[in-house]
């Protein structure tokens, strides 16, 4: 087992946002609410791979994690290392860079307790730490929405990837069905007190992406039930509006998905 550890105390990042961004999601474990065991340990880590992938079920269908064996994968907002576990238990050559120092050390815990090898270290995804053309494939689900200067971190992103690599990524739809019930029925949106939280239309988020010489953009996470919400809205929400909405043919809701999911070659 190896577990690369990269100390760096006192982290501070020079642009004032950047670290306004770092210190939030120091304070903000994604799903930790969730969890129904103590904080690092072995339960905890199964409790939001469940749940993360209950809420997001199209993932394994859309994304091969047991595809990359032996490649080198790079994820750049790892948290505490959810999907980039899954990548390693596949076989890939995985590592993990992260703003939030508390998000790094649970993910390195969490391969620790399976006696996996990855490299998990602090770093800034609008500045990576790495040489063109390093990587077999670049992974950000869920990222880029929440950096200072998207565009910097996608150009990033494309930078480091091989010739002949491929990019995922995930932004949130601006005009999807979650982002809809956000602002007529005040649903709550996860994290959206966060220092930078901005949505795209699909047409917004190919834009972003215009340097890569191809892009497959696949809108996706339509309603399931939720854990998070209570009271009358989780009555409406789960009883009534979750059933109807998969009444509706997907062809007709496909691009209303809350989730953009992208595809890019270099």
């Amino acid at each position: 087992m190896k577990i690369d550890e990269v100390e760096q105390p006192g982290f501070i990042l020079k642009d004032s946002l950047l670290e306004e961004i770092r210190l939030y999601w120091n304070e903000h474990i994604h799903d930790l609410e969730l969890a129904k065991h103590p904080v690092g340990s072995k339960g905890f880590f199964a409790d939001l791979d469940e749940y993360r992938f209950d809420k997001l079920r199209y993932l394994p269908e859309v994304v091969d994690f047991s595809g990359y064996a032996d490649k080198r994968i790079l994820e750049v907002g790892c948290g505490v290392g959810i999907d980039l576990f899954r990548f390693a238990r596949g076989g890939a050559k995985v590592t993990g860079v992260d703003l939030a120092e508390q998000s790094v050390d649970l993910a390195q815990k969490y391969f620790a307790h399976h006696d996996l090898e990855g490299t998990l270290q602090l770093g800034n995804g609008e500045d990576l730490e790495f040489e063109d053309d390093t990587f077999d494939m670049v992974y950000a689900h869920g990222v880029i929405q929440y950096t200072a200067n998207a565009k910097k971190m996608v150009e990033e992103l494309r930078r480091v990837i091989k010739p002949d690599g491929e990019v995922i990524m995930m932004v949130y739809n601006r005009v999807s069905w979650l982002n809809f019930l956000s602002q007529t029925l005040g649903v709550g949106l996860e994290h959206e007190d966060a220092p930078v939280l901005k949505k795209y239309s699909i047409d917004e988020f190919k834009k972003l992406l215009e340097n890569f010489s191809s892009v497959r953009i696949l809108p996706e996470r339509f309603p399931v039930k939720s854990r998070l919400q209570s009271g009358l809205k989780a009555i409406f929400f789960n009883s009534f509006f979750v059933p109807a909405f998969n009444l509706v043919p997907k062809t007709i809701t496909r691009n209303t998905g809350w989730h953009i999911m992208a595809f890019a070659k270099k």
